[in-house]
């Protein structure tokens, strides 16, 4: 072939190959490979790749187009969050991105997503200052926030009780409590929170918080709560062996992931509220995912799995609605969208585009009656999203 020739071609298989990549659908994953929330990194990840297999009907495309997901690592520190958004949106040419795993990382993300004009689905970060006060248009979230888990908690705690909490000193914790006192204000609950205990997230010994809010409690009259929130291995079994209930101390963990809550075999009638437990929802979705997970890995699917198939369904049920990947187009399909999930139906509110969802009251079986490692939680109700009066807080 002549010199002029090959050029010709080879410029022709460069135009070729640069118009499919422009046709390709490109979703960046950024999120906490590595670091303490590896493990709810790695269930988000795969969340959303069989979340992308179900909504593409294993295609993988949408509309005709591929779909490709580029995977970027936060090493769960904000700045190196920040800087891998900005690649993905930047270098990458990503047309939507999902993540992160960690609160204080999301928040610091949320910048970079207005700056590129590109959408962030926030999954599974849940400080409420996302949705609300660090909020951008460009801002969408899957996960539930703090506050929906403080209203499923306080629609748990009825009556007159005094509780304590011990919550991690960083975003995920300090706004947990507050939506948990916000939650028993707002529902006119006469339970009264009496004590806050925040510990470093790598705390290994809990002897001087438990002491503290053992003393705290101890001598209130009637009901007595200890309500932990925590992300990561959960101290509940700690706490727990060191005899609150000499004191007439109730545990309410709230959920967790599997490998966390098998720990909590023995807590036999404790109660709580969680956002997700594969035995639960009674949907179509769910069936499929609980089927594949297990035979693709042994175990059921967990917490942020579903947090994950949440994302993608979402992704491609927008994609569909707005006939493309522009992103104008995109925030007009998903303000206000409904889409199907594992855990059942949730719709983004157009004031904030928070997804509001449904919660599930949850109490922790006798050991004689699970069947199995990953056989823990009996269902007490279905919180539905129209008991959770979650408010709006963005200033739009």
């Amino acid at each position: 072939m002549k010199p002029t020739l090959k050029f010709a071609a080879a410029l022709a298989l460069a135009a070729v190959a640069g118009l499919a990549s422009a046709q390709e659908i490109k979703i960046a994953h950024v999120y906490g490979k590595t670091g303490p929330l590896e493990a709810y990194a790695k269930q988000s990840h795969t969340g959303l790749m069989m979340g992308l297999e179900y909504a593409t009907h294993g295609t993988m495309k949408v509309l005709g187009r591929k779909i490709v997901v580029i995977e970027k690592d936060t090493q769960n520190k904000p700045d190196v969050g920040k800087a891998q958004l900005a690649a993905a949106y930047g270098d990458d040419k990503a047309d939507i991105a999902v993540g992160p795993v960690n609160s204080g990382i999301g928040v610091a993300m949320l910048p970079v997503a207005e700056e590129y004009k590109k959408i962030l689905l926030v999954e599974p970060a849940v400080a409420d200052s996302i949705t609300g006060s660090n909020w951008n248009r460009y801002i969408f979230r899957t996960a539930r926030n703090s506050t929906q888990d403080g209203l499923a908690a306080a629609a748990t705690l009825k009556g007159d009780i005094s509780i304590a909490t011990l919550a991690q000193d960083y975003a995920f914790g300090r706004d947990g409590v507050k939506a948990l006192k916000d939650a028993l204000a707002s529902v006119g609950s006469k339970a009264k929170i009496v004590h806050e205990e925040y510990a470093p997230q790598q705390t290994t010994d809990f002897t001087a918080p438990a002491e503290r809010i053992f003393a705290a409690l101890k001598d209130k009259p009637g009901r007595k709560v200890l309500a932990i929130i925590w992300a990561g291995p959960n101290p509940v079994t700690k706490i727990a062996a060191l005899d609150p209930g000499r004191f007439g101390i109730e545990l309410a963990p709230g959920g967790n992931i599997l490998p966390v809550m098998k720990g909590w075999k023995d807590l036999a009638g404790v109660e709580g509220a969680i956002y997700y437990y594969y035995g639960f929802p009674k949907n179509k979705m769910n069936d499929w995912l609980v089927k594949e997970h297990e035979k693709r890995y042994g175990v059921p699917p967990d917490f942020f799995t579903c947090g994950g198939m949440a994302a993608a369904v979402a992704i491609v049920d927008a994609i569909k609605k707005a006939h493309g990947t522009d992103t104008e187009k995109l925030i007009s399909a998903m303000e206000g969208m409904s889409f199907d999930t594992p855990k059942g139906k949730m719709t983004f509110r157009k004031e904030d585009h928070q997804a509001m969802q449904d919660m599930f009251e949850f109490r922790i079986k006798k050991a004689s009656a699970q069947k199995n490692e990953w056989d823990l939680l009996d269902l007490v109700r279905v919180i539905h999203a129209s008991e959770l009066p979650v408010p709006i807080t963005n200033h739009r």
